[in-house]
């Protein structure tokens, strides 16, 4: 059976290198898988620029699990956050603050616009005791990429913190510690750095963390405890996934030698420009501005067209060998296609020539697209 293209946020498709480092068992206590526990760490904060000032606090479980123990830790039981809103994954950080008594307000903001910088300035100026603001780099529920140097710098002037979801910008769009004064950042194994998923982590500044002992109700996702206990074995507190950290091991080292950030980033890049021009010469248009896109998943209006059927349109380009992502709008309809992943130079252009073929299969006019 042929292995079908993931064109999705992540999970996405990895390389046979980044696979095969699976295939070993390791022991969890072993000195030769601490060793890559440690390894990891130290490329990870290398890539943000973080040696010496941050930590980097690896957790189990999908990238959620970490956003919610950055939230759970970073914040004081007494905090209280600003959530600017606009789309799923902001709704869910709104949603972790509440189900974890943290104190909330929010900014809402139509899904196909960035956050603004001003609003933002005029709340943390209007009400002193908002502690914290957590907000989505790329919101994946559309792909809009929002403005996070200058979020950063209206929460640094005010002197509160800043927690980012990082999840799909991490490692292909840049985030510069010695630029951008955050509390953390959060990001998974199973996205830009072409991993698989299981594994997560917080890039800590150790000031702030170091101030956060007690903060956690919960005992798994207590980030100071972990970094403590790792701090003094090299080891994880509970049963890792050690396969999991294996896979992102290899997959850091083809990170490195493709060229690091800069390299990933203008592939996806690459990527983003030849779906939206393939998907535009067939009719079909994305549903955010370019000025706003970020080159990590694009959502595209459906057809109006009666023959048009996601679920029979879905299945008819998986049976082509590719897989695409469903919308995530509740008011209009769409569909999402991914730009990251190992699939190689032609992975773009075959998806669109797939989908074009689909379409004429199913008798869809796409150039109908919904307004």
């Amino acid at each position: 059976m042929t292995t079908p293209i993931l064109l999705t946020p992540g999970p996405l498709t990895t390389s046979d290198r980044t696979r095969e480092a699976m295939l070993r068992d390791w022991g969890s206590w072993d000195s030769d898988f601490n060793a890559i526990t440690g390894r990891i760490r130290k490329q990870i904060l290398a890539i943000v620029h973080g040696e010496g000032t941050h930590e980097c606090v690896p957790m189990q479980g999908s990238g959620t699990f970490s956003v919610e123990a950055a939230i759970g830790t970073m914040v004081p039981r007494d905090g209280h956050v600003l959530v600017p809103v606009n789309g799923a994954y902001c709704q869910r950080i709104a949603r972790i603050c509440r189900t974890m008594g943290r104190r909330l307000s929010t900014l809402n903001y139509p899904e196909d616009r960035i956050m603004q910088p001003a609003d933002i300035d005029a709340a943390l100026e209007q009400d002193k005791t908002i502690t914290h603001v957590a907000v989505v780099h790329c919101e994946t529920g559309t792909g809009v990429l929002n403005p996070l140097e200058a979020i950063a710098a209206v929460v640094a002037r005010h002197g509160r913190g800043l927690i980012v979801d990082a999840m799909s910008s991490f490692g292909a769009i840049d985030i510069d510690a010695r630029k951008i004064r955050f509390d953390a950042v959060v990001a998974a194994s199973g996205k830009c750095l072409e991993g698989v998923p299981g594994m997560g982590f917080v890039i800590a500044r150790r000031e702030a963390l170091a101030a956060t002992e007690g903060n956690s109700q919960s005992l798994a996702l207590d980030l100071h405890d972990q970094w403590q206990y790792m701090e003094k074995t090299t080891q994880w507190r509970f049963t890792p996934p050690t396969h999991v950290v294996a896979a992102l091991d290899q997959a850091l080292q083809q990170y490195m030698e493709e060229g690091g950030l800069a390299a990933r980033g203008a592939r996806y890049a690459r990527n983003c420009q030849m779906l939206i021009d393939g998907m535009a010469a067939l009719g079909v248009r994305s549903y955010l501005e370019r000025s706003v896109q970020a080159p990590i998943i694009v959502t595209f209006h459906a057809p109006d067209d009666p023959h048009y059927d996601f679920k029979t349109f879905y299945q008819k380009v998986k049976a082509r060998g590719y897989i695409l992502y469903p919308g995530k709008l509740t008011e209009v309809e769409t569909f999402r296609v991914g730009c990251i992943g190992h699939f190689g130079d032609a992975g773009i252009p075959g998806a669109v020539k797939v989908i074009a073929e689909v379409f004429t299969e199913m008798g869809v006019q796409a150039a109908a697209c919904a307004a």
